[in-house]
């Protein structure tokens, strides 16, 4: 029964009473110094374009880092992963989805948390380019939907070199968080999100004219408008329902075959205990979930520690 009643995290400074300013604060203010990446430009079997960001150091162990919706490699949280990774000996390779390194992709379609291609085609690049004999997954918010999916798809057929993966703030349930940005407290982290997609809409019409209907931008009321007209046209699926179904983590986490851990916060705004499968991990010997009562979305801050709980977390669950 591989749920931990009792999380490691100390809980979070007295100046982030709750979770808006733990999800907030290190969004804003958080830094992380020491980390220069090598770039490189990774051509996918369709044509487009991805930049991987490396900590490479000759290592034979390899942290694959995948940010969260409208993040990057230069977030605080995945710079923060890959300097504590990089400290204890590992290789590190935060890659960039689709449009997130500062230069719109080429293709009509964008990034999503169901897409799974794209972060199969990094590993096995990664692998044909180098000598890794263990590898691992961090994914923070759609990072470790992303990646919890792209091990319960792969299942058996996952490259024996994959050792695990923790997921961080993870929205499993995409029905569930959807609904969940929606509620009228949760309006900063909506309005910010969507005046960033909606410029990348715009820019994809600019590119590829009357392919979407660019005018339903003002009909977008909350976040399942923006599915329908937008996200499901842009990556292949029927409309909102199909999307969320198909890309949420949770249906597929039964046949994951190396051991995860997810970890949610229990006053993250933007998620619930739908997207923190406790009845799933009870009986599944390798998904560890572990739900600690503060730490905010992507937050989980430690006073007077440079890295986050979340990071020595999965250093310590990985290492």
């Amino acid at each position: 029964m591989p749920v931990i009643q009792r999380s490691s995290y100390p809980g979070a400074p007295a100046y982030l009473p709750n979770g808006h300013l733990q999800t907030i604060y290190p969004s804003m203010f958080r830094k992380v110094a020491g980390v220069t990446y090598e770039r490189e430009r990774l051509t996918l079997s369709d044509g487009d374009f991805i930049d991987l960001d490396w900590l490479d150091s000759g290592s034979r162990q390899l942290v694959v880092l995948t940010h969260g919706l409208e993040g990057d490699s230069h977030r605080h949280y995945i710079k923060g992963t890959a300097k504590l990774f990089a400290q204890h000996g590992w290789d590190a390779l935060a890659w960039n989805c689709r449009s997130c390194s500062g230069e719109m992709n080429k293709a009509f379609r964008l990034y999503n948390h169901g897409e799974t291609g794209d972060i199969g085609e990094v590993i096995r690049h990664a692998l044909r380019t180098k000598s890794y004999e263990k590898v691992v997954l961090v994914g923070y918010s759609m990072g470790g939907n992303i990646s919890l999916k792209y091990l319960g798809t792969q299942g058996k057929n996952v490259p024996d070199v994959i050792r695990g993966a923790v997921a961080v703030s993870s929205p499993t349930n995409l029905t569930t968080s959807a609904k969940l940005l929606d509620n009228p407290e949760n309006w900063l982290y909506r309005k910010r999100f969507m005046s960033k997609l909606f410029k990348k809409i715009k820019a994809k019409d600019a590119l590829y004219p009357n392919r979407l209907d660019v005018s339903q931008i003002k009909n977008v009321k909350v976040w399942k408008d923006f599915d329908n007209f937008f996200s499901a046209p842009l990556n292949g699926y029927r409309d909102a329902d199909d999307f969320y179904e198909q890309g949420s983590a949770v249906n597929y986490l039964a046949d994951v075959q190396v051991p995860v851990l997810i970890c949610n916060a229990q006053n993250d705004p933007i998620l619930n205990d739908d997207c923190a499968p406790v009845a799933l991990a009870e009986k599944h010997p390798l998904i560890f979930v572990e739900t600690p009562k503060t730490g905010g979305h992507v937050g989980f801050l430690v006073k007077g520690d440079e890295f986050s709980w979340a990071e020595r977390r999965a250093l310590a669950f990985l290492g």
